[in-house]
């Protein structure tokens, strides 16, 4: 297998650590994460002024000669297959899809195949320059399986590098469209009773708590506001069904990215995602607030009513701003055509 070297030398003030130092000099188009080279210092790949290092926590000094050695990307384990992919942008460094409902992002224990990255293999092939030192795309962020919408994944290590450095800082764009019950208005008293919730000006509803998983399913995720991983999630009102109003699509955008994180912090307002069958439920619907056809498909509405609607962020190599829209997928867009 053929391999590139590359060779730098620490500059001034270097961290105590050998990977903190190579990650902060090591060259910027080498795009390699500081989790990859403490895996590359951990194989015996780096050299330290002509000798071997293994030990990420070594201390580094001014002036030394590091020599990486970065062997060709593998070919990946997860097999390429020729599946449908609605695509919004392509280049040679990324590409944003926009996913459908029902397909799960990455390959698991519970589903091996189908996925949004053995599609994308199929997609890509040989376009894939290798992220984590494996020929495979670069997923920086994902939506839940029967979530629908955009989605961006990196084709090299030096977009995903980029691409998750904006995650990490907080400052890419998501926007989501939700359809959930009640309606989250700050005219409402119950909602200025429950913890972490609040309201910024416009209507909009802010909820702050940590999120962990639940202690004892752990396929579900929960509110607490000790320990766990902070969580803010804001929603605006955008349209009110019924009479009496029992159901509102809301505009909801995040300032953290945790697992079910929309989800379970509408349920834990009180606002649950229509067709949610882990946080949101089957309610009964006030007698007569909905026409028949309309009461009929929020029941029978077969996954939580959630789409990601907007994707804004800057292209980790051209440094342009990118802003990309999806429509609301038909069995949506149908369900809120029957609410009138």
């Amino acid at each position: 297998m053929s391999s590139n070297r590359l060779s730098f030398v620490i500059s001034d003030d270097p961290p105590i650590r050998l990977d903190r130092a190579i990650a902060r000099d090591v060259p910027e188009g080498a795009a390699l994460s500081r989790t990859r080279l403490a895996r590359l210092i951990a194989e015996g790949a780096v050299m330290v002024d002509g000798v071997t290092a293994r030990d990420p926590k070594a201390r580094v000094v001014a002036g030394a000669l590091i020599d990486v050695t970065v062997e060709e990307a593998q070919e990946s384990h997860i097999l390429p297959e020729a599946l449908p992919l609605d695509i919004v942008f392509e280049d040679a460094d990324l590409i944003v899809v926009n996913k459908p409902a029902g397909m799960v992002v990455h390959p698991a224990p519970g589903s091996p195949s189908g996925t949004l990255v053995n599609a994308l293999m199929h997609h890509c092939g040989d376009d894939l320059s290798g992220v984590g030192g494996m020929k495979r795309p670069g997923i920086v962020h994902r939506i839940d399986k029967d979530t629908s919408g955009l989605l961006v994944v990196a084709k090299s290590d030096a977009a995903h590098h980029g691409l998750a450095a904006q995650f990490a800082a907080h400052t890419v764009e998501r926007y989501y469209r939700a359809l959930v019950y009640g309606v989250p208005d700050a005219n409402d008293p119950r909602l200025r009773g429950i913890k972490g919730a609040s309201f910024e000006k416009g209507n909009v509803l802010k909820l702050t708590t940590q999120l962990a998983r639940h202690k004892t399913d752990r396929q579900r995720q929960a509110v607490l506001f000790h320990g766990g991983r902070h969580a803010v999630t804001r929603a605006r009102l955008v349209a009110r069904y019924g009479t009496p109003e029992v159901l509102a699509q809301v505009e909801c955008w995040l300032e953290t990215g945790r697992t079910h994180q929309i989800r379970v912090h509408m349920a834990h307002a009180g606002h649950g995602l229509v067709g949610d069958p882990v946080y949101g439920g089957r309610r009964k619907l006030a007698r007569g607030a909905l026409s028949e056809a309309a009461a009929e498909a929020v029941a029978t509405f077969n996954r939580q009513a959630l789409h990601a609607a907007v994707l804004g962020f800057e292209h980790p190599i051209s440094k342009e701003k990118l802003r990309f829209e999806a429509p609301l997928p038909d069995d949506f867009q149908a369900l809120l055509d029957v609410l009138g």
